[in-house]
């Protein structure tokens, strides 16, 4: 069974509200109806009202069970200019300015994700990504004890030996085009406590490089893997986390046991992994955009992690079934994971 479709399921007993601020787009309606169809919460379309009822009808597509909500003339208005002109990096705008602000469906759903009237967000649908995070990390604080919110994508195929039954975690591949080696291994914990939340599986983290540990290099990227991999290892005992963190690795000896063996790597991660993070941004997202062109892989994401809350932002070219498992994603993130997977199914 699909990661999707195992989420779903849980979902049902603990049904979460997701906001969608590009609302009128056929594929976030498409997503949303098989969102409440399916019993899993409330999504809530942003955007006008008319033209959100008109894309429905041409869709055929019901409304029953989806909130809609026009920012300018919504009732929250008021309330979050107040709480808006609260946050530090929004002092001294006045009420009009404010209001341009919350007028923008982005904003507003970064609002409602601030102040508890959704439980997660998905975005990007027909914006850039910096017009999709730049709400994002300007109102939602980092988790307690992270400094850097990146990205997480991941990529699902029908072979159970590959990562979690078919699932891979891979960070970053979205949002930060060349991390210092503290942002790495920011990136390694947040993912892995992610990767844990959502399977209740033992995170394998494989720190990926150019080269695996058993060659020698003085490479200035392979020297920041290295590091990397020793602070999040670190920040594993810290935060007292089920994970294991192993690097620097090729991702063929990563993924691969044969190779892993050949290579004389040995270890709980190599050959094993299911978390892989990437030295940059630009091995991150060709990496995962051939998997998804060439190997057929779907993909949901990006979520992005290291943020208090549940959001994701999606890309312009994402269907409604991207879509619609994005948003299982981040509303199963948003259930505490005791509730997802109770401590007796766990024993």
């Amino acid at each position: 069974m699909s990661l999707i479709n195992k989420l779903s399921i849980r979902l049902q007993n603990h049904p979460k509200r997701v906001a969608f601020p590009e609302g009128a787009d056929p594929r976030i309606i498409q997503a949303a109806r098989q969102f409440a169809t399916r019993g899993l919460g409330v999504p809530i379309l942003l955007g006008d009202r008319s033209r959100i009822k008109i894309n429905a009808a041409r869709l055929d597509i019901r409304l029953d069970g989806i909130r809609i909500i026009e920012p300018a003339r919504s009732d929250e208005m008021e309330q979050f200019s107040t709480k808006f002109q609260g946050l530090r990096r929004f002092k001294g705008l006045n009420d009009k300015q404010t209001r341009e602000f919350l007028e923008n469906t982005s904003y507003f759903a970064t609002m409602m994700l601030a102040t508890a009237a959704c439980d997660a967000i998905v975005s990007g649908a027909t914006v850039s990504a910096s017009s999709a995070l730049r709400p994002l990390f300007r109102i939602i604080p980092t988790q307690e004890g992270v400094q850097t919110a990146s990205s997480m994508l991941i990529l699902e195929k029908e072979d159970s030996r590959l990562g979690v039954d078919g699932a891979l975690f891979c960070s970053d591949c979205g949002v930060i085009p060349e991390p210092t080696a503290e942002q790495l291994s920011d990136i390694a914990v947040t993912t892995a406590g992610l990767a844990h939340h959502l399977t209740n599986q033992t995170p394998k983290v494989a720190m990926l490089s150019f080269s695996s540990k058993k060659d020698k290099s003085s490479n200035a990227s392979i020297s920041r893997v290295k590091a990397a991999t020793s602070m999040a290892r670190d920040k594993i005992r810290e935060f007292d986390m089920p994970a294991d963190i192993d690097g620097e690795l090729q991702v063929d000896a990563a993924l691969d046991s044969f190779v892993a063996e050949q290579k004389g790597i040995g270890g709980s991660v190599a050959g094993k992994a299911n978390v892989l993070i990437f030295p940059d941004l630009n091995s991150g997202n060709i990496a995962s955009k051939l998997a998804q062109l060439v190997a057929g892989c779907r993909s949901y994401g990006q979520i992005i992690t290291g943020l208090s809350k549940p959001a994701a932002e999606i890309s312009r070219g994402a269907s409604a079934h991207d879509i619609f498992g994005t948003a299982v994603i981040v509303a199963a993130q948003a259930v505490d994971r005791s509730y997802l997977f109770p401590v007796m199914e766990s024993k």
